[in-house]
């Protein structure tokens, strides 16, 4: 399954903050095609984590509409939302997000659980995907005995491992050090052109941009540049 276009016309987002409204997005209009590797950029406060969470399904739009395919998922109920999100996407996080009691293995494994995939189909996907992301020697590791850079290579390979069209970034770097960073997005990287996913990033990190199809600049909750990566 891929996802052909991601659309978002008009997005818009508004938190009521006391008697106070905050805008975080002020009309987000943009199409991301099949196979895009996408950074969203701006200091903090700009909006750029709101509209991953919305493109995640994590988060509802207060006004606009947002499409995956021609189909407006934007604002289906909490159950729609959760079948859209375990259809479409994978996520990773800065703070990688694992379960620290279970094994890399274990980690990996949780997506097909969820979507009640056969024993012996989990055990071939994950394989698969942990050799992919070079943890085959790690397998029955707990987080605790990893470094950084292999508890993203996990984050990643959980992501990936119920192979979604669209995969979510949110300052996947921000915790690794300069050279784990650039090798953790060269795998991204790699991955993207193996399998033809979508790569939407959240990042302020210049030593990863050049990796980049497309840099998208937003300064409070506007898109107000966009450029080429390298």
């Amino acid at each position: 399954m891929r996802v052909k276009m991601i659309e978002l016309k008009d997005i818009k987002k508004k938190y009521q903050v006391g008697a106070a409204e905050l805008w975080a997005l002020n009309g987000i209009s943009l199409k991301i095609d099949q196979g895009a590797f996408v950074a969203f950029r701006g200091p903090s406060g700009s909006g750029k984590t709101t509209l991953l969470n919305i493109i995640g399904l994590l988060d509802i739009p207060t006004g606009g509409d947002y499409y995956l395919d021609g189909e407006n998922v934007g604002r289906g109920n909490h159950k729609q939302r959760a079948s859209y999100r375990m259809k479409y996407l994978g996520f990773i996080f800065q703070t990688f997000n694992l379960i620290p009691e279970l094994t890399v293995y274990e980690n990996v494994e949780i997506p097909l659980l969820i979507v009640g995939e056969r024993p012996a189909v989990r055990r071939k996907k994950v394989m698969r995907i942990v050799e992919e992301v070079g943890l085959e020697r790690h397998l029955k590791h707990r987080p605790n005995q990893l470094s950084g850079g292999q508890m993203q290579r996990v984050a990643i390979a959980r992501a990936l491992v119920k192979n979604p069209p669209v995969v979510i970034a949110d300052e996947p770097t921000a915790n690794l050090d300069t050279k784990t960073g650039r090798e953790i997005v060269e795998l991204m990287k790699r991955l993207n052109k193996e399998y033809g996913t979508t790569y939407l990033f959240a990042t302020h990190d210049d030593n990863i941009t050049g990796y980049m199809d497309t840099i998208l600049h937003i300064t409070d909750g506007e898109i107000v540049d966009s450029a080429v990566g390298f």
